[in-house]
């Protein structure tokens, strides 16, 4: 589940409420607002798919953590799952070859 925006890593690109498939995010002025952390599915796309690592989502929650900035920054957890996966600050070798790159274009236009 979606638990943390980092407000001080986020760089307001709003690709996360883009490639939510539950419409978790809300967009703002600043850094996107978790709005309905229920309706996460812990896809984690968002987490992948953030440049900054921004992002934390909790792989096995069914409700919300409450789990802390400070505490993910400790435990080195932003952009974790992305890491685990290969990807490196939002990028993974290949991912020219993926059709969702898309997503990262669109937002340079």
């Amino acid at each position: 589940m979606i638990e943390i925006v980092s407000e001080r890593r986020c760089i307001e690109c709003d690709i996360c409420v883009r490639v939510c498939p539950a419409n978790v995010f809300d967009m703002t002025d600043g850094a996107p607002r978790i709005a309905r952390q229920d309706d996460c599915q812990t896809c984690f796309l968002c987490e992948i798919y953030c440049p900054t690592d921004a992002l934390f989502v909790a792989e096995r929650a069914d409700g919300p953590t409450g789990i802390t900035e400070a505490e993910v920054e400790r435990r080195g957890a932003f952009g974790a799952y992305a890491r685990a996966l290969g990807w490196k600050r939002g990028k993974a070798g290949g991912s020219e070859l993926d059709p969702t790159h898309r997503i990262r274009v669109a937002q340079n236009q």
